[in-house]
């Protein structure tokens, strides 16, 4: 799946396509499968207009002009297609040009309300902070369903399919409830019929970053985390500052008051940031039981150890990898990385030192 920031370009894209009627068509194209190294992973879509242009590009060369011009086609023809970049297809197009990696596309025509619906039972999931599936059955026996996939979207109170077979649909549903599917893979699914294949996406809510504290720093990393994507709010228990950055919210609020400034879930972030070091213990002191995804402070290596008896071990002090920084930008990109790395469940190692390049 797209991260929230590119799906919300998606979905402004596919709203603008709806309200000219489809007048040009455009085509979605989404990676079903990689294998190796390459530039985007399964789940990743890219919106394609009948001109060539792109919205959220797949790749950075490789196979995207393969895919514009078979995406043409596709909506020229109003059926999709199945896109193989691999040896066995003979468009081995990635291997040519050094990225060695292999990828199936899945390239579906936008020429009608019916194509696009399911944008807006995702954006309500997303809307809900609610995590779930998103299930497309793309294939039979290998081939591209036509003239489109069929989805099914479960995520909390939205429950929205377009399947045609009713007991599928439960049976998807289950499947995503069972794994809260996990990782976005292809589920292949025997009947009488053939081998369907479904590629399952997990629906994440929206990262929402909270900054405790007003300071350089904290206008630093809401910037950055805008950027990002990542919906800022900065909290403080003074008044709101005369100015904020684009897209940066600001709410008053006390730790004793913290549960009306801040959303506690999976998909949300805090940072303490007031230095005071008085401030920072009650507030990390009101957040230790918070079902937060990350949880930092910014100080130093001496006073970390404080906090860390205020808020548990799940706290991160120092916030931040370890990048030598220092200026309120470098601190925020240090703390920034961070973060994208708890969330993606990653080690923040080096790609070149750990060979993954």
């Amino acid at each position: 799946m797209n991260s929230p920031h590119e799906f919300a370009r998606l979905h402004a894209a596919v709203r603008d396509l709806a309200a000219a009627g489809f007048a040009p068509a455009a085509a979605l194209a989404t990676i079903t499968r990689t294998h190796g190294s390459t530039f985007r992973h399964a789940g990743a879509s890219m919106l394609v207009r009948a001109d060539g242009a792109v919205v959220c590009a797949l790749s950075g060369g490789c196979p995207q002009r393969d895919i514009v011009l078979r995406a043409q086609r596709v909506i020229a023809q109003g059926r999709a297609e199945l896109a193989r970049y691999d040896r066995e297809s003979g468009l081995d197009v990635l291997l040519e040009m050094g990225c060695g990696g292999e990828l199936e596309v899945l390239i579906e025509p936008l020429r009608e309300p019916a194509d696009v619906r399911f944008f807006d039972a995702v954006a309500a999931a997303q809307a809900a902070r609610a995590p779930g599936v998103l299930a497309t059955r793309f294939a039979r026996d290998g081939r591209a369903l036509t003239p489109r996939p069929q989805r099914l979207v479960a995520a909390g109170a939205t429950q929205w399919h377009d399947l045609t077979d009713p007991a599928l649909a439960a049976r998807l549903r289950a499947l995503g409830e069972a794994d809260g599917a996990a990782q976005t893979r292809v589920v292949p699914l025997a009947s009488a019929a053939g081998t369907d294949e479904v590629l399952l996406e997990p629906l994440r809510p929206p990262h929402v970053l909270h900054l405790v504290g007003v300071n350089a720093a904290a206008f630093a990393l809401a910037r950055l985390g805008a950027a990002l994507g990542w919906e800022c709010i900065l909290v403080d228990d003074a008044d709101a500052p005369r100015e904020l950055p684009p897209g940066v919210r600001f709410v008053r609020a006390a730790p004793a008051t913290w549960h009306a400034a801040i959303r506690a879930d999976a998909a949300a972030s805090v940072v303490v940031m007031t230095f005071r070091l008085e401030r920072d213990l009650a507030w990390l002191a009101a957040l230790r039981e918070a079902p937060l995804a990350y949880l930092g402070a910014i100080a130093s290596r001496e006073r970390s150890a404080r906090l860390r008896a205020a808020a548990g071990a799940a706290l991160y002090a120092p916030a931040g990898l370890d990048l030598g920084a220092e200026t309120p930008e470098e601190i925020a990109l240090a703390v920034a990385a961070e973060i994208l790395a708890v969330l993606n469940c990653r080690s923040a190692a080096s790609l070149g030192a750990s060979g993954q390049r």
